[in-house]
């Protein structure tokens, strides 16, 4: 294995989806539902659009680079799925968004949970830091995921009626995640862990009190689950965390300000970088950055928005930056957009060009504040 490339965090860089070519689109459909391909086939069609992918990214100059995620259909639950102890039914009916209902997928606990030595995105990374000059990066759902997207009558063995042994052993899981990861040579993994925004939805905090559950202590016991599953890694090691409030086709699932969960966000997870929506009155006010301790830690708000494809200005980005500066230390900033552009495999409702285009604003724009990508 060569010597892993380190320099994360950058000025600029992006949540880690991108919308899925023809190509893949095709070969997914060919051999998950009519059959008609192998699974060797279907890989050298990802490989090949994951490639083009990587070079894209590296051409528009970001330092950080992903697969796409063109190899899952869910940002989530394709790595949850591949769980020790995780099983993913499929059902009569989806998760609401704004509009429109999510593929009728549901995460189940069947059994002690783990994290297995064969997961199959381990080797997804490795393909991407075969395959780049820059740095490769992973995304992965966050612990509390888990949690959050599985009912409790769906979690079956006894002991995790307990959500205090649920959440010791989902960190666990994790904890061994991020020593996989390290070891195949992973220096900057991302744990998209959205539902600290979640909860600070009324409408979200309201539905767990109606299961007995505390949406404040969620906050406190999703915190104590991504430290406890980060803590131990080396310091070469960048863990990076994407906060949002849904995205499926272009729509939403949450909103409401981070102002109930900012604390624990940026004190308690141990996080090294965030990923924050912030392209909508939907997200609230900047004012939450001002619990952001001084030092190396990183926020990256998403004022560039995946979900249309308007083009933002960068005079105005200034601006935006300039506010932010007032309740934290600009140069603890940078820049991403502020989701994925293809949460599942469909993707928004957006063009190829106009997610390159977003691309390259988020490159520029970190120019023109800070001077480069990766100062």
């Amino acid at each position: 294995m060569t010597e892993p490339v380190t320099g994360a965090p950058y000025r600029a860089d992006h949540v880690g989806s991108l919308l899925r070519p023809d190509s893949v689109k095709a070969a997914r459909k060919a051999f998950y539902e009519t059959k008609s391909i192998t699974a060797a086939d279907l890989k050298k069609a990802e490989d090949a659009a994951i490639i083009d992918v990587i070079r894209m990214q590296e051409e528009i100059g970001l330092k950080a680079v992903t697969d796409g995620e063109f190899r899952r259909s869910f940002w989530h639950y394709d790595f949850m799925g591949g769980l020790t102890g995780f099983d993913l039914d499929e059902r009569a009916e989806g998760v609401q968004f704004h509009g429109v209902k999510l593929r009728p997928i549901y995460p189940t606990i069947t059994g002690k949970l783990d994290f297995p030595d064969d997961h199959p995105m381990i080797e997804h990374y490795k393909f991407v830091a075969a395959n780049t000059r820059v740095q490769p990066k992973i995304s992965i759902p966050g612990p509390s995921c888990c949690h959050f997207r599985t009912a409790p009558e769906d979690i079956a063995p006894a002991e995790y009626k307990d959500l205090d042994v649920l959440f010791a052993d989902l960190a666990k899981t994790y904890a061994k995640a991020v020593k996989a990861f390290y070891a195949a040579g992973c220096r900057y993994l991302q744990m998209d862990d959205i539902f600290f925004a979640y909860l600070c939805d009324p409408k979200h905090r309201e539905d767990k009190k109606k299961l007995g559950q505390d949406p404040d202590w969620l906050i406190e016991r999703y915190a104590w689950m991504m430290n406890e599953a980060i803590k131990d890694r080396p310091a070469d090691m960048k863990i990076g965390m994407h906060l949002c409030r849904g995205n499926f086709v272009s729509t939403y699932a949450a909103e409401g300000a981070y102002d109930l969960a900012a604390d624990a966000i940026f004190n308690k997870t141990g996080i090294d970088i965030y990923f924050m929506e912030y392209d909508s009155e939907r997200a609230g006010s900047l004012e939450p950055l001002k619990l952001l301790p001084k030092g190396n830690k990183r926020v990256l708000p998403g004022f560039i928005t995946t979900k249309t494809p308007e083009l933002e200005d960068l005079d105005d980005l200034k601006r935006k930056f300039e506010e932010a500066g007032k309740y934290c230390d600009i140069n603890q900033l940078g820049i991403a957009p502020q989701c994925g552009f293809s949460s599942t495999e469909e993707g928004n409702k957006i063009t190829m060009d106009d997610q390159r285009r977003k691309l390259e604003l988020v490159v520029k724009t970190a120019e023109a504040i800070w001077g480069g990508v990766d100062k």
